[in-house]
């Protein structure tokens, strides 16, 4: 079924539904009809909520904190399945030949992710993003929102200057201050919880067969 012809079926269901709830409320017994629809309406909007979780659970794959799905964007998905991604990551998604995504709201070890700490993302020697486009990393808060920053600085990626290290590793640090000597490589972070959000256009083979393994985040202590 082609995408116009759904909705040219979702908007006649759409209709012939009104129509007859219209005239059902109009009734004598609307009020108790009235009230079986409330009901009905909200009990299947929870059902369809519990749905959609579970079907995010059991789709995503999880990796050093990270958390991302497979399959996100293609067409064929149906609604629970573009549900499930919305679920994890808000906003539009593409097909993973165009894009790939991964958020993480906790360390490698599971611990909360907060500016209260220090933690840095290492990435070794050759271990970027494989991508034909670019990668960003993107800072948002506990509520999903941008981090504002004395640096106006609300993500980092190939294309933002990062400084490699002498082995030419990558590190990007995260906190709420300033990290000495290594600005170009700071992702600010709030002064609670925060979230981080990878994504990388047009990904290269490694990622889109399963082979790439984005790197944990790690407490700075536990790094030097």
């Amino acid at each position: 079924m082609t995408n116009r012809t759904y909705v040219f079926l979702t908007a006649v269901i759409g209709v012939i539904c009104g129509f007859v709830i219209v005239r059902t409320l109009l009734s004598a017994d609307s009020l108790t009809v009235r009230n079986d629809l409330v009901q009905g309406f909200f009990v299947g909007a929870g059902l369809g909520v519990v749905a959609v979780e579970i079907l995010a659970r059991i789709k995503a794959t999880r990796i050093n904190g990270w958390t991302t799905i497979f399959g996100c964007g293609l067409p064929g998905n149906g609604i629970f399945m573009r549900a499930a991604c919305a679920r994890i990551f808000p906003g539009p998604v593409n097909v993973p030949q165009e894009a790939m995504y991964w958020k993480t709201g906790v360390d490698g070890a599971g611990h909360t992710l907060s500016g209260e700490r220090d933690f840095i993302l290492h990435f070794p020697p050759g271990g970027l993003p494989p991508n034909d486009a670019f990668w960003s990393l993107t800072m948002a808060d506990a509520k999903e929102h941008f981090v504002a920053n004395p640096i106006n600085r609300y993500s980092v990626g190939d294309r933002s200057g990062l400084a490699q290290n002498p082995d030419g590793s990558v590190d990007i640090y995260l906190q709420n201050t300033a990290p000495a000597g290594h600005q170009s490589n700071w992702l600010p972070a709030p002064a609670g919880r925060f979230n981080l959000w990878l994504r990388v256009y047009m990904p290269g083979a490694a990622i889109l067969h399963g082979g790439y393994t984005v790197p944990p985040v790690i407490e700075a202590r536990s790094n030097r």
